[in-house]
C-alpha cells in the first residue's frame, strides 16, 4: 500500500458511507484474516481511511465480523488512531435515549470471537486498564465541548455477544455490575486495536433504555428496544453523529503519537502477514 491515512473510522450501525464519493476511493484490501472494504477520503481536514463495522446495508451480524481484518486493514494504510461510532442502549437512567457517549470502560460479554492477534508463534499480554486512550478521549471531550455538542465524557459499556437484545432480567444484571451502555460490537475490536498500538475514541448514541430499564418503581418502559426503533433513531441523529465525529477527528494533532502497548517489532510481524 502506498496510501498513508493517519485517522482509521469504523461506523456502526445507521453509518454506511462518510466521505463525497466524488473525492473518495473505495479499496478492497486482502488481510491474513479476509478481505476488508476500505474508503480513502477526507475527513476533519485528516486523510481517512473509513470502514462500515456491519458491511453495506447492515449484512454482517455482530458476532460474525472479522474484526482482525478491519483492524489489521486500518493498520496497514498507516492509521495512527481508530475513531468509531456505535448504537447503544442505555442501561443507566442517567444515559437516556438521544445521548451522545465517550466510552471509557467495556465489561465483555462475549464469547467465542477471534480476540487477538497473538495466538500462533506469539504471546502478547495486553495491559487494558485503560482501553480508550485517556489523552484521546480528552482530547474528543474538549472537541465536542468547543463544538457546542453535548456529550456524557464518560460510561462504562457492556459488550453482550448478540445478535438478539437483553432481556429485562439482564438488562437489570448489566446495571448492577456498573454498565452504563449495552453494546454488541466494541469488543473485540478495540482491543484489537490496542494490540496494534492503535488508540481508539468511541462514540456512542443512546438509541434506546435497552429491556426498559424495568422494574424501576414498577413502571415499564413501553419502548423497549427492537431493530425498529434503533434505525429509526439512528437515521434522525446521523446529521449530529457525523458532525461530532468530524469535530473530533479535526482535533487530532498530526504529530499525534499513539500509546505503544505492544512491542513494535511484534506490531511489525503482524503486519508484515499475507
Amino acid at each position: 500500500m502506498t496510501e498513508t491515512v493517519s485517522v482509521g473510522l469504523i461506523g456502526g450501525s445507521g453509518l454506511y458511507s462518510l466521505f463525497d464519493p466524488s473525492r473518495s476511493e473505495q479499496r478492497i484490501i486482502e488481510t491474513p484474516y479476509g478481505s476488508a472494504e476500505v474508503t480513502i477520503g477526507e475527513f476533519g481536514g485528516k486523510r481517512a481511511a473509513f470502514l462500515t463495522r456491519h458491511g453495506a446495508g447492515h449484512t454482517v451480524p455482530p458476532h460474525l465480523i472479522e474484526y482482525r481484518a478491519n483492524v489489521w486493514a486500518l493498520a496497514s494504510l498507516g492509521a495512527k488512531v481508530v475513531l468509531s461510532s456505535s448504537a447503544v442502549g442505555g442501561v443507566s437512567p442517567d444515559y437516556p435515549a438521544g445521548s451522545l457517549v465517550l466510552t471509557d470502560q467495556f465489561i465483555d460479554r462475549t464469547h467465542g470471537r477471534s480476540d487477538t492477534f497473538y495466538d500462533q508463534d506469539s504471546v502478547q499480554h495486553l495491559a487494558s486498564a485503560d482501553p480508550f486512550a485517556p489523552e484521546l478521549h480528552e482530547l474528543a471531550a474538549s472537541a465536542l465541548l468547543d463544538a457546542g455538542i453535548p456529550v456524557i465524557t464518560a460510561g462504562t459499556v457492556v459488550v453482550v455477544q448478540g445478535p438478539r437484545f437483553s432481556t429485562r432480567a439482564e438488562s437489570l444484571w448489566y446495571r448492577s455490575a456498573g454498565a452504563h451502555i449495552v453494546n454488541m460490537t466494541m469488543y473485540p475490536e478495540v482491543a484489537l486495536a490496542s494490540e496494534l498500538n492503535l488508540d481508539t475514541v468511541n462514540l456512542s448514541f443512546v438509541t434506546d433504555a435497552d429491556a426498559g430499564l424495568a422494574p424501576i418503581a414498577g413502571v415499564v418502559d413501553e419502548e423497549a428496544v427492537s431493530a425498529e426503533l434503533v434505525f429509526r433513531r439512528l437515521a434522525k441523529a446521523q446529521p449530529l453523529i457525523v458532525r461530532a465525529l468530524e469535530a473530533i477527528a479535526a482535533a487530532i494533532p498530526e504529530d499525534y503519537t499513539p500509546r505503544q502497548l505492544i512491542s513494535p517489532t511484534e506490531v511489525a510481524r503482524v503486519l508484515a502477514k499475507r
